[in-house]
Order: C-alpha cells, then sequence, then structure tokens
C-alpha cells in the first residue's frame, strides 16, 4: 500500500517511516502542508497519515483542501491534539480516522486496515434508504427531508446513514464510534453528542416527527415513531 506521511518531526518521521516500510508498504514523506498537497496532485496514495501542527499549511486545511478536489484517500490523523473539539474538527475537516500522540505503532497498523477496509466497502447495499419523508441516496450521498434537500458533512452523513440501516436499532456510544469510525476515543470525549447534535438541528429541526431519538441509559436510534 502506497502511504504518504505528512510529518514535520524527525523521530516521528523515522518512527512511523521504519515501521510501515517493515509492514510491508511503500512509504513517501512531506514535512509541510504545501509539499504533501504538492505530491498529492502527482500522485494520489491509497492512504495519508497526516499531524496536525504543520508548516505553510496546517493538516486542517489540508485534509479540508484535498477533500474540496473529491480525492477519497482515507486519511488518519495522527496528532499530540486530544480534546473534544479538536476530535470534531479534525473529523469534520474529512479525516476518516482521529489518533492521539504518544500511540502504540500496533494500533496504528490496526488503524490502517480498518480505515481501508471500511472505505473499500462503501455502497455494497441498497442505494436508496427511505424512513418515514427521510430520503438517503447512498450512491450520491444525498440526503432530503421531504422535498428539502439537507447538506451534511462525511462524518455526519456516516453517522445517519449507519443509524438508517439499522433503523429501530439502539446503539451505544462506545458502539457507534467503533462501528462508524472503526475507533475507540476516550469515552470521556462527547464525540458522539456533538454529532448527534449536529444532526438534529440538521434532519430533525422545525419537524414535527423526530427521527433520531435517545434512549436514555443506553444510547441513540433512527425510527419512524417514538417508543
Amino acid at each position: 500500500m502506497k502511504v504518504l506521511l505528512v510529518e514535520d518531526e524527525p523521530g516521528v518521521v523515522s518512527f512511523i517511516r521504519r515501521g510501515l516500510i517493515e509492514a510491508g508498504h511503500e512509504v513517501s514523506v512531506a514535512m509541510d502542508g504545501v509539499t504533501a498537497w504538492q505530491m498529492i496532485q502527482m500522485n494520489i496514495p491509497d492512504i495519508i497519515i497526516l499531524d496536525i501542527m504543520l508548516p505553510s499549511m496546517n493538516g486542517i486545511e489540508l485534509c479540508r483542501k484535498i477533500r474540496s478536489q473529491q480525492i477519497q484517500a482515507p486519511i488518519i490523523m495522527l496528532t499530540a491534539l486530544g480534546t473534544s473539539e479538536n476530535i470534531v474538527t479534525g473529523l469534520d475537516s474529512g479525516a476518516d480516522d482521529y489518533m492521539i500522540k504518544p500511540f502504540k505503532f500496533s494500533e496504528l497498523l490496526a488503524r490502517i486496515s480498518a480505515v481501508t477496509r471500511r472505505v473499500s466497502g462503501h455502497s455494497t447495499q441498497g442505494d436508496i434508504i427511505t424512513i418515514d419523508d427521510l430520503l438517503i441516496d447512498t450512491r450520491g450521498k444525498i440526503v432530503k427531508r421531504g422535498e428539502e434537500r439537507i447538506n451534511l458533512t462525511a462524518k455526519e452523513y456516516n453517522l445517519l446513514e449507519f443509524l438508517a440501516r439499522n433503523k429501530g436499532r439502539v446503539f451505544s456510544r462506545a458502539e457507534i464510534l467503533e462501528r462508524v469510525w472503526d475507533i475507540n476515543f476516550d469515552m470521556n470525549t462527547n464525540v458522539v453528542d456533538v454529532y448527534i447534535n449536529y444532526l438534529r438541528r440538521k434532519v430533525d429541526k422545525q419537524r414535527d416527527k423526530k427521527l433520531i431519538q435517545t434512549v436514555v441509559g443506553i444510547g441513540y436510534v433512527l425510527r419512524d415513531e417514538y417508543a
């Protein structure tokens, strides 16, 4: 697998690069955001491992630029910034996963396998999901409630599609993190709650019927009737 590592700390670069090569990956390195963008334009990698604190163009800006050009290579953010706000910002910018330094290299390899497996497995089920007046076109990533088109970020869309495909099933926060992003954050963070609130504001706002529901003490569910 062709990996682009975007990291400006030489020691971290050496550690990750050596481990990835030993694991059988082909590794290219960029030590600033602008160089990384130039390399991506010339040859899109299979996966990008991206720090946030970078010279010339930070990781959030680079990630947004990549996604704005419809480049779908999986992105794992690997950074020392670990608050809930940092995680949400990283995922909202288009990252597929978010790891916090310091980290175990075995976990990084597991995340690479998980995120590439998930991305390659997208859209293998039915193209259209309808629940009440909610319509999700999974091929075009289009969401409508009635006649109104709803604009979602990539992570909001992934969460909504997951809940819709599992209509009526209640998921805990931990299950959502594991099933939607294949990741396990510190359970003291409120990443899932933040994204559920984002979705509610876009999908259920000013609607008589609220599709995204809380099951107290358990988690969240999407259904077209009240319990």
